[in-house]
């Protein structure tokens, strides 16, 4: 449970939401890094600027529009949308073949080869965040992975190193300390809560802003480790429909495992060819 586990110094996401400009500097590294394909997208009658409406399989992290009124006069808010890397992951302990797995570092990566597409991920994630690949005939599902390769070399994430103004990056205790810091000094600038700092057991990427964070959309979760809730309810269900579960995901997962690799065997052949 995360209350045996240390995750001071796993690396944590600080976004100051009055600092985001709404350029989306950070969308667009994310697509660069992570090799995405573009997709077609279109404004929504009341849904303002924003575009995408949503992440999806083709955008891990998008940057959210909120239109509001402030002394008679329109304004507009922002917020990044991304994986919050949970310090207890739903995602982790749900998955049947352990497709996903919380770093030390802080990162919450998801290795596809393991995948049987289950979508349990999708179901136990209380923020919304694993996308499936509906688009493929072998869907897998798709995250942002707090870019684990750059991070382990040392080096931030792609979405930090793009925002000019908002994210910073760095230690869990350091971010929670410039956090509380800066709602000491401004107490007038922001609401005084730290989004992240509790949700779902604490996570690894933290928000400050100056409006209400339900008006802005973010979800209202539960501050214990979701993990709990998830063996709490696993214990009630019979042993036989678990053990037929398991055996459908295991059916699944091989079913899958030969497609890819029949796949990229023929892939080998077709470039020894050329």
């Amino acid at each position: 449970m995360s209350t045996t586990k240390d995750f001071s110094n796993t690396r944590t996401f600080l976004i100051d939401l009055t600092r985001c400009t709404g350029c989306r500097a950070c969308q667009v590294a994310c697509k660069q890094w992570n090799q995405m394909k573009a997709e077609k997208t279109t404004f929504f009658k009341g849904e303002g600027y924003q575009n995408p409406q949503t992440m999806s399989e083709y955008t891990l992290t998008a940057i959210r529009f909120r239109d509001y009124e402030k002394n008679g006069e329109n304004e507009f808010a922002f917020y990044k949308e991304m994986c919050m890397h949970c310090n207890d992951p739903a995602c982790v302990s749900v998955c049947p073949v352990s497709a996903f797995t919380k770093t030390p570092e802080g990162p919450v990566v998801y290795d596809t080869t393991r995948c049987i597409g289950c979508r349990f991920c999708m179901i136990a994630c209380p923020f919304g965040v694993p996308k499936y690949e509906w688009s493929k005939a072998l869907p897998l599902v798709v995250k942002c992975t707090g870019c684990y390769a750059r991070v382990k070399e040392g080096l931030i994430p792609a979405c930090a190193k793009a925002c000019p103004t908002a994210i910073s990056y760095g230690g869990r205790n350091d971010m929670i300390a410039e956090a509380k810091r800066r709602l000491a000094k401004w107490p007038e600038k922001y609401v005084n809560r730290i989004y992240g700092l509790d949700e779902a057991g604490g996570t690894s990427v933290l928000y400050l802003s100056a409006l209400p964070f339900t008006e802005l959309g973010f979800k209202g979760v539960t501050k214990r480790p979701l993990p709990s809730y998830t063996w709490a309810a696993l214990r009630l269900v019979p042993g036989v429909f678990l053990t037929m579960g398991g055996s459908l995901a295991f059916i699944s997962w091989l079913t899958h495992r030969k497609d890819r690799l029949r796949k990229e065997e023929e892939a080998r052949k077709a470039s020894k060819t050329q």
